[in-house]
């Protein structure tokens, strides 16, 4: 039998998938909250900074200790946790190490692991890119159970990532309007028909997204919208109805949870928000803080009102 083609939109969705495993989350928890894991020396607790001895394996190892204690903060209270993969790169070959880790640790709370890469390329390298993230590691779970992607490079920059999702469960976010205010630069373009150019992507992740619809009437493929711009949460949402749309920005960079309630009008889980910096370093907010209680307190809160505003 000839092998089947890399471009190939296989029919039959791996099980459970991506998207069921987060509505099964989303009911348990009632919960839609992401905690991002961006570590910064600079702002770790006292008590692991003193520990690092400024080298690459002792920061990975705060590093690595901050996560792991964090994640057993807000295990209750979130379904995902999302590491920023720069803060671990940074500090090469340990820093991966403490990454694993971490992801693991994760996976033993219950949290499903939203990994966020933004990678983007064609070919054997999106294939490899795919592999690291989305695919066993011979007996061991895929390191991540989604990836960030860029789509900049085309349709087929997409197709390693989407056949890994459906062979093996895994999920996906392509970025679409993003938090940043530089976003406008290129994603706001107007094309000859009055669209901006984020409308033409959502056109294009409409098919695909199809193919990764799961039991729970969810795609596996999802979205990136900043929750700094609620106009564009509610287009997003009429234009990818199936499709999970993840949105950053709320806490330090500014939005707040009352500006992505359109976002949940497909479902509970039709949406996740995240919070970085105002959970993981809630601590710094005040004097003699513990750090984990205060990211479980936190995390409590936006879950609360998260929750609240989603109207479910």
């Amino acid at each position: 039998m000839d092998e089947q083609p890399e471009n190939v939109v296989e029919r039959e969705l791996a099980s459970p998938t991506f998207g069921d495993r987060l509505a099964e989350a989303v009911e348990q928890k009632r919960s839609q909250l992401v905690v991002g894991l961006d570590p910064r020396l600079e702002l770790l607790p006292l008590e692991l900074r003193g520990e690092a001895q400024h080298s690459p394996e002792g920061v990975a190892e705060a590093f690595s200790r901050f996560c792991r204690g964090i994640i057993d903060a807000v295990a209750p209270y979130a379904v995902c946790v999302k590491p920023q993969l720069a803060f671990f790169e940074l500090y090469g070959s340990a820093g991966l190490r403490a990454l694993e880790e971490i992801c693991d640790h994760a996976r033993e709370a219950g949290l499903l692991v939203l990994a966020d890469a933004k990678r983007g390329d064609i070919g054997a390298t999106a294939r490899a890119y795919a592999g690291a993230y989305l695919e066993p590691r011979g007996a061991r779970p895929p390191l991540a159970d989604a990836l960030t992607v860029n789509p900049y490079l085309g349709r087929d920059a997409l197709e390693p990532f989407l056949l890994a999702c459906q062979r093996h469960g895994g999920g996906i976010f392509v970025l679409l309007k993003t938090s940043n205010p530089g976003s406008a630069d290129l994603q706001d373009l107007t094309l000859s028909d009055g669209r901006p150019l984020w409308h033409q992507l959502a056109l294009l992740l409409q098919e695909p997204a199809e193919t990764l619809v799961g039991a729970s009437g969810l795609s596996s493929l999802g979205v990136v919208v900043g929750a700094t711009y609620p106009r564009a949460i509610g287009e997003a949402r009429k234009l990818l109805p199936r499709s999970i749309i993840l949105l950053p920005g709320v806490g330090a960079q500014g939005a707040s949870p009352a500006d992505v309630a359109r976002a949940f009008t497909s479902g509970p889980a039709s949406a996740l928000v995240n919070a970085s910096r105002s959970v993981i370093f809630a601590y710094r907010a005040g004097e003699d803080l513990d750090w984990r209680e205060a990211a479980g307190a936190e995390a409590a809160r936006l879950r609360d009102e998260i929750w609240r505003v989603s109207g479910w």
